[in-house]
């Protein structure tokens, strides 16, 4: 939309349609009118305003290595793109089919940790099911729920893109939001994440002021940015690459390209839509006249559904990926001194 302002003009009185909408449903369930169920465990939300690429999964994996060090918890999906329905357990026999992609990347990092990972499109009836088979996971973290308010929720964290913050952006289908930038009252904090750097005071600031102004009152602000690790094979080998050929089906694969053509060299790239389900036959294009040497280098979202193609194609030594983690820079002991403080205090209500 940036380079044709004429078609977001054209398309703004839509938005504003679109916005009235979704300001209605939010009222309605503000006023009882639509039901929120209370979960029996501590629920905690991560998602956003924004459509794709915030940087949720990475978030919800920080969040959920701190809590899984002292407590048993779940991770609660929709499991977007999988070709099922209802309730299901992730485990061994798991695929990006049956779960889908993020939650089969969050049960092959945790799987031997205490944390489950479940899928349900309707997330009550998910964390109901949960406190029947996991009673002891007293804490779910609710994968990109922001919108998802027919279940409760007693911390709402909301991430906003520092490259498209949402205070910038209009509502689909002029812009990128999914409902107007006064949902973010629901927050209690607010995440800036794919910070480039380490912004200085004068730009946290302004940032903050900029989100607060939609914010309930008091809520904090946090900045993040995405640390890239070393590459690894899909055998799970470090592994030093020099000729790559970009592979990617993320909602905004940008930051993935500038970090990969900076320490790289890109000989090729093949880009498809986020979720994207891959086929055998893409396996045989991204390896066809790949000269020795070169990789086809990938995101871990793009590597949990390739994996399966690439071992059975026999050219599972000639693909890696890149892991991320989310990193609070400066922010790191305020973040985690807030957030441990809110679940402790959770937790000594529920115990009384």
């Amino acid at each position: 939309m940036k380079d044709r302002p004429w078609l977001k003009t054209a398309l703004s009185p839509f938005s504003r349609v679109y916005g009235w909408v979704t300001d209605l449903r939010n009222q309605l369930y503000d006023r009882g009118s639509f039901s929120s169920r209370k979960a029996s465990q501590i629920v905690v939300s991560i998602g956003n305003i924004t459509v794709g690429g915030t940087g949720k999964t990475p978030v919800t994996e920080y969040l959920a290595n701190l809590l899984s060090a002292r407590n048993p918890i779940a991770i609660l999906s929709r499991g977007y793109g999988r070709k099922t329905k209802g309730f299901l357990l992730a485990d061994d026999n798991s695929t990006a089919e049956t779960i889908g992609d993020e939650p089969l990347q969050f049960y092959n990092k945790f799987k031997n940790k205490p944390v489950t990972v479940v899928v349900s499109e309707d997330r009550a009836v998910g964390a109901a099911r949960l406190a029947e088979i996991r009673p002891e996971a007293r804490i779910i973290l609710l994968d990109d729920a922001f919108q998802h308010r027919a279940i409760r929720r007693d911390i709402n964290i909301l991430l906003s893109d520092f490259n498209r913050p949402f205070y910038k952006d209009l509502p689909f289908p002029a812009g990128r939001l999914r409902e107007n930038r006064n949902g973010a009252k629901r927050a209690d904090a607010v995440i800036v994440t794919k910070c480039p750097h380490e912004p200085d005071a004068l730009i946290r600031k302004q940032i903050t002021e900029q989100i607060n102004k939609y914010t309930s009152e008091n809520v904090p602000v946090f900045f993040s940015k995405t640390d890239y690790a070393e590459p690894l094979t899909y055998a799970g080998s470090p592994v030093k690459l020099k000729n790559v050929k970009i592979a990617a089906g993320i909602a905004d694969p940008r930051p993935f390209i500038r970090y990969v053509d900076t320490h790289f060299h890109v000989l090729d790239q093949m880009l498809f839509p986020d979720h994207y389900n891959y086929k055998a036959t893409d396996v045989e294009e991204l390896i066809k006249y790949l000269k020795n040497g070169t990789f086809v280098l990938t995101t871990e979202k793009d590597m949990v559904k390739l994996k399966p193609l690439v071992a059975q194609s026999g050219h599972i030594d000639r693909f890696a990926y890149i892991p991320v983690t989310v990193h609070f820079g400066s922010d790191t002991d305020r973040f985690n001194a807030w957030f441990g403080l809110r679940i402790e205090a959770l937790q000594n209500t529920a115990a009384r």
